[in-house]
């Protein structure tokens, strides 16, 4: 097979014909749609930021359920009375809050074993600075606290009263887990030996 090689010649005419057909003269015509085209161009682009941006930072917020969800319950304690629990509340972001009145009696229990706990003075880093005390609370004799334990979120059983139980004969008040056997006084501190580590 041969090969064959066509040539044009000379390319110049094409050129200065496609050069002529193509070159826009007037300049003004042309700077004028191009800033139209620009200038509509920049519009719809904005626009179409703002329109994603709107909903992406909306996204931020929290929702009006979540934000109900962890806003502050308000409960009447006023006609509690000493030794006595008002609870479980599941009113706040769906966990069990448990309120209790505590007597005389319950403030000194606290305070007889302090070796029988694993943190007596509460100097773990996750209480606030108000419950850094023997009673975990702001007021002694009102003690809040989530009724969950910490080692596996199960739902203590609260057991008030200052007695010997099956569970514990040196029992002096507080909450059992029958999950795992964990621990805790009326003030919501962990025994030595629990499951439960805080």
């Amino acid at each position: 097979m041969s090969r064959i090689s066509l040539s044009c010649g000379d390319n110049s005419i094409y050129k200065r014909v496609l050069k002529e057909k193509f070159t826009v003269t007037d300049d003004s015509t042309n700077a004028g749609r191009r800033r139209f085209l620009v200038g509509s161009t920049s519009a719809v682009g904005a626009a179409g930021v703002v329109g994603a941006a709107v909903p992406f930072i909306g996204s931020w917020s929290p929702s009006a359920k979540a934000r109900a969800a962890g806003a502050p319950v308000r409960i009447d304690i006023s006609r509690l009375q000493d030794g006595e629990m008002l609870g479980p509340i599941p009113a706040w972001r769906g966990r069990p809050i448990f309120v209790i009145k505590r007597s005389e009696e319950i403030l000194s229990a606290l305070n007889e074993d302090p070796g029988r706990l694993t943190d007596p003075n509460s100097e773990q880093l996750e209480q606030p600075d108000y419950a850094q005390n023997e009673t975990r609370s702001r007021t002694p004799d009102v003690m809040v606290l989530v009724g969950l334990c910490p080692h596996l979120f199960c739902s203590p059983t609260p057991h008030i009263e200052l007695k010997p139980e099956p569970f514990d004969t040196e029992w002096r008040g507080g909450f059992f887990c029958p999950c795992h056997g964990s621990r805790f006084d009326l003030a919501g501190r962990v025994y030595s030996g629990s499951p439960s580590s805080r």
